[in-house]
């Protein structure tokens, strides 16, 4: 009995169940737990003592070793998994280093003192009556938008936003999904997950082609207008006129994604399209880029006919977000530091950005940069003699994360590219990145 005992405690130390320093049950309380006598336990434990899988310590209790938790069979090698690259520029990663938290823990400390208690009851599926109220206020003012706090509704992130938003269209009959190619290819997998259809509609200097929008069938799509991903192009007026125009006529719907309208750097960002047509354009905003992706916080601006349904929505997904998150962002924008470290922000991320497209133009002038200066990521176009595969393996053999444009097609791949991400980067990093790339092409050419 007492073999059995250390066979099965040794065995879950070896595979990592009982971990460094586990307080192992007492003889007596193991012992009446099996049913065993007191002695067969102490037994095995002395046994397994002086292997040296436990230790006893003082007061009379009994730990895993530290050396000896974790400890392989022989006949199962674990993989040594290798690490990540030591510069990255994948895109999506902004400066969390810089996340204001004294104002942050400022914000905290009013709602904890001051927010009534029924404001920690559960909340209808719109979210916080603050929050909304604070974002319309802001979006309105700096995107010029046309948002009414009862048209918007709280969701963590754009990721569950879109998710429940076309599971909503999908319910109400709506069947393919327009999205620009290329662009980022999540929410497509979200659209066949719903039951949506995705079609993609190529991406010209001036946004989207609507003409190719026109024969595509679609009675939904998402654009990213005022900074399109990853190609950088800015939807132009004309184009923006006539995507309101197709959606009127086809009594369709358009998805703006504002992912990261507040960082444009040579002139002040084109407001959104949602203030042109409020009842067309559901408007997608998230706290992801400008503040933090690890404090899940989103928002929709919905037409007055989708606010009940993504409502139900949301209570029916997780019953809503975390109340006192959406109050302390609520205080957070409505006393203006939102503002201030945007701010602050802005001249942080244009210094990365002329660093990066300064670098290539020295180290790579065939690797020209497109789309304006905006956001946290600069594509550029490949030439001809390179391929992204054969360029990202190699970068990565040198410890640097470079990304292509293959992932982001949605049909045919086209022409092949490297979209560099440098928000969570400094300066150094930037450079050093560069002249990594540098010298990893011209050895792919030598």
């Amino acid at each position: 009995m007492h073999q059995q005992l250390e066979s099965g405690i040794r065995e879950r130390i070896r595979q990592g169940l009982l971990r460094s320093d586990t307080v192992m049950p007492s003889t007596r309380a193991l012992a009446t737990d099996l049913g065993l006598s007191r002695g067969v336990v102490v037994e095995a434990y002395q046994q397994l003592v002086a292997e040296g899988y436990l230790v006893s310590r003082t007061g009379g209790y009994t730990q895993v070793a530290p050396a000896a938790a974790g400890i392989s069979l022989p006949d199962k090698v674990k993989p040594t998994p290798s690490g990540p690259p030591r510069i990255d520029f994948k895109y999506s990663h902004p400066d969390v280093s810089q996340f204001p938290r004294a104002a942050w823990l400022r914000s905290i400390r009013k709602v904890l003192n001051e927010t009534p208690h029924r404001s920690f009851a559960y909340l209808d599926g719109r979210g916080s009556e603050e929050l909304r109220s604070a974002l319309a206020d802001y979006l309105n003012r700096v995107r010029g938008t046309a948002a009414q706090p009862q048209d918007m509704l709280i969701c963590n992130g754009f990721a569950q936003g879109s998710r429940l938003l076309l599971q909503v269209l999908a319910a109400a009959g709506f069947r393919r999904l327009a999205v620009e190619d290329p662009s980022d290819n999540e929410l497509r997998e979200v659209a066949a997950a719903a039951g949506l259809e995705s079609v993609g509609v190529p991406v010209l200097d001036s946004g989207l082609d609507v003409e190719a929008l026109e024969r595509s069938g679609a009675d939904v799509v998402l654009v990213t207008a005022a900074h399109q991903f990853p190609t950088g192009a800015v939807t132009s007026a004309e184009t923006r006129a006539a995507l309101v125009a197709w959606a009127a006529k086809r009594d369709a719907l358009i998805i703006e994604d504002d992912y990261d309208a507040e960082y444009r750097y040579d002139r002040e960002p084109i407001g959104a399209m949602q203030g042109l047509a409020p009842e067309r354009v559901v408007y997608a905003g998230t706290a992801s880029k400008t503040l933090a992706p690890g404090l899940r916080l989103g928002w929709l601006i919905l037409p007055t006919r989708l606010v009940e349904p993504m409502s139900i929505a949301k209570v029916v997904d997780d019953r809503g977000s975390p109340v006192l998150d959406q109050l302390t962002f609520a205080d957070f924008v409505a006393r203006g530091e939102f503002d201030r470290h945007l701010r602050r922000m802005r001249p942080r991320y244009r210094r990365l950005r002329d660093a990066l497209v300064g670098r290539l133009a020295e180290r790579l002038p065939d690797l020209q940069p497109i789309g304006v200066s905006a956001g946290l990521h600069v594509m550029a176009w490949l030439p001809a003699d390179l391929s992204e595969e054969a360029v990202t393996t190699a970068a990565l053999d040198r410890g640097l994360g470079i990304y292509g444009l293959k992932p982001y097609w949605v049909g045919k791949p086209g022409a092949e590219g490297l979209v560099f991400g440098y928000g969570g980067l400094t300066e150094p990093a930037v450079v050093e990145g560069i002249d990594l790339l540098a010298d990893t092409i011209a050895s792919l050419r030598r």
